[in-house]
């Protein structure tokens, strides 16, 4: 049996608990899940007077300095590789059942939805929290069911766990179960850096087409408040 661990990050739930909204950063669950407690999480400007649909930070975090292989194959820096570009980052897995592959299908379908021009500027980055199995060619058919044009990052996962940890985010390696199934637990936000690289604006599992076709266009406008 596999399970795959809900973990709420506690700075994250009592931000937004402080907006007035409920939240969950997961995981991933099939078989069964659990509730779990985290270490990280981001502490959220909740201020009224915002204009996006996402939670905003109130100290921007820096892009990561992160060199990991792309689903080409190839040497990828995510802070180098999406310079300049609104970069939407995600820490996730290719067998998620549930959490990763609908966070990506909104992804997707939000980029649709926006007027070409806009969503050419956009990059969509999945980094690997199971990078074992998730080998460059995984990663290549997995995001191409959504959008081609989405990078997928793997490698060592003490370095992903490492860029992951400096966003607020909290994962862990894969354990495998007595019967041989496994449990994987990591957040589930994704975390827009504007095109100077500063990360000020989250969006916690559960968002929606329209708050990132709301926020994105401020975003690339250079809006901050």
């Amino acid at each position: 049996m596999r399970t795959f661990r809900h973990r709420p990050t506690p700075r994250v739930l009592g931000a937004l608990l402080a907006l007035g909204a409920a939240a969950t950063a997961a995981a991933c669950g099939t078989s069964s899940s659990a509730g779990g407690s985290g270490s990280s999480g981001f502490v959220v400007n909740s201020a009224p007077s915002s204009l996006f649909d996402g939670a905003q930070l109130p100290h921007p975090f820096a892009k990561p300095n992160l060199t990991l292989t792309d689903s080409a194959g190839a040497s990828f820096n995510l802070r180098a590789g999406t310079a300049g570009r609104l970069t939407l980052v995600y820490f996730g897995y290719t067998h998620c059942p549930d959490v990763c592959p609908t966070t990506m299908a909104t992804l997707a379908s939000a980029l649709r939805a926006l007027p070409a021009a806009e969503a050419a500027k956009v990059d969509v980055v999945f980094v690997s929290t199971d990078p074992a199995r998730d080998t460059p060619a995984v990663l290549h058919s997995w995001l191409g069911q959504y959008d081609p044009a989405f990078i997928g990052l793997t490698g060592s996962f003490p370095s992903i766990q490492k860029a992951a940890s400096s966003l607020g985010i909290d994962i862990e390696p894969p354990v495998k179960t007595a019967g041989g199934g496994y449990t994987i637990t990591h957040g589930a936000e994704v975390i827009a850096f504007d095109t100077k690289g500063n990360g000020s604006i989250v969006y916690t599992d559960g968002a929606t087409v329209g708050q990132f076709t709301h926020d994105i266009p401020l975003i690339l406008a250079g809006r901050d408040a």
